[in-house]
């Protein structure tokens, strides 16, 4: 498996070299594209150029949609990712980048959340990213993780319509109900996630082992 086997891919798929194996997944819904749409919206402020606006806001990131990521032998595409500048103080006009980013956002669905949560976070983590977001579009939910050594740490969990500040980016609020597809009138609102620090969670960045400290239980792959 190489990366011509990418190249001779449909367009109107994704495909990605994950652990060697080719893995093809098709092009996102439209809440899914919404919700990576709005998220890069909400931390817009972070990724402005010093001469963008006159204000003091938060900059210090190159954040993109969909950039092609090599990690060793593994070609991997989030949906949105972040790259610190005092990492990467140019960002080059390039079709790929072999520089691991500091943040990497997933947007789940049905035919993906497997693949993005057992076999890319792992690599991920062993790539060096420092900061994850998962977000499942379906359940309304935003779980945010923290690299320390070889374990992912949940920070917290979100949904609905809360209002939270998540690190790297708790310099600003992220409004969660911004990213989600817009309910018929009178539907029930979905209910929110637990509050950061509300469960003591690990992911073991080698093989995304989940150990919940609260439950006392283990649960291989933290599939669905």
């Amino acid at each position: 498996m190489d990366y011509r086997d990418l190249l001779a891919l449909p367009e109107h798929v994704v495909g990605e070299i994950v652990g060697g194996e080719l893995e093809v997944s098709p092009r996102p819904r439209s809440r899914h594209a919404r919700a990576a749409t709005r998220m890069y919206g909400s931390l817009r402020d972070f990724d402005l150029d010093d001469d963008d606006d006159g204000d003091d806001g938060p900059d210090g990131w190159s954040i993109l949609f969909e950039p092609e990521v090599h990690l060793g032998g593994d070609v991997l595409i989030p949906d949105l990712a972040g790259w610190r500048r005092d990492r990467m103080p140019v960002l080059e006009d390039t079709a790929w980048f072999d520089l691991a980013p500091d943040w990497v956002c997933e947007v789940l669905s049905p035919s993906t959340a497997r693949l993005d949560r057992t076999r890319k976070l792992p690599l991920y983590g062993q790539a060096g990213v420092a900061y994850a977001w998962l977000v499942d579009v379906d359940a309304e939910r935003l779980e945010a993780y923290r690299r320390e050594g070889a374990f992912w740490v949940l920070i917290g969990a979100w949904g609905g319509d809360e209002v939270a500040r998540i690190a790297p980016f708790d310099a600003r609020e992220l409004k969660l109900s911004r990213l989600w597809m817009p309910k018929p009138r009178g539907a029930a609102a979905t209910g929110g996630a637990a509050p950061a620090g509300a469960v003591t969670t690990q992911a073991n960045a080698e093989d995304a082992n989940v150990v919940q400290g609260s439950a006392g239980t283990t649960s291989e792959g933290a599939g669905e």
